[in-house]
């Protein structure tokens, strides 16, 4: 069911496990946290999506950034166009992102990653409490 969700983004699939978060504040939910890793153009990419219960992107920080060029994507300039988007969103440089150049392939691995964030949270935690 993730598959279909992230299918038109590619998205490689390759982590046998997820680490999740969830937030609350008393004893309510306010959002979820998803630590995801994209291959770049070389080496993978780890970093952090908050999720709010309305299924949108409140936050991403990249927490390893191992390749040699292209760090810029770690900008928080560039971190913050991801807020507010949510699994409909293309997620994908010239269209809703600006891209990086001599960046390309690191923009598009925090697209995928993202998108794959806001389907875990999705399918694992909105539909199950009635969400969406």
């Amino acid at each position: 069911m993730i598959k279909q969700r992230i299918a038109p983004t590619k998205t490689s699939l390759w982590e046998p496990s997820y680490t999740t978060f969830i937030a609350k504040k008393v004893a309510s939910i306010i959002g979820y946290a998803v630590v995801v890793e994209e291959i770049g153009k070389h080496r993978p990419i780890t970093f952090i999506v908050g999720v709010g219960t309305d299924g949108k992107v409140k936050d991403v920080a990249l927490m390893v950034y191992r390749e040699p060029y292209g760090g810029e994507v770690r900008d928080e300039r560039f971190l913050a166009q991801y807020e507010g988007k949510d699994l409909k969103s293309p997620l994908l440089p010239y269209r809703d992102i600006r891209n990086i150049t001599g960046a390309t392939l690191s923009v598009e691995a925090v697209g995928r990653g993202t998108k794959k964030a806001l389907a875990l949270v999705e399918i694992v935690y909105l539909r199950a409490v009635g969400k969406q």
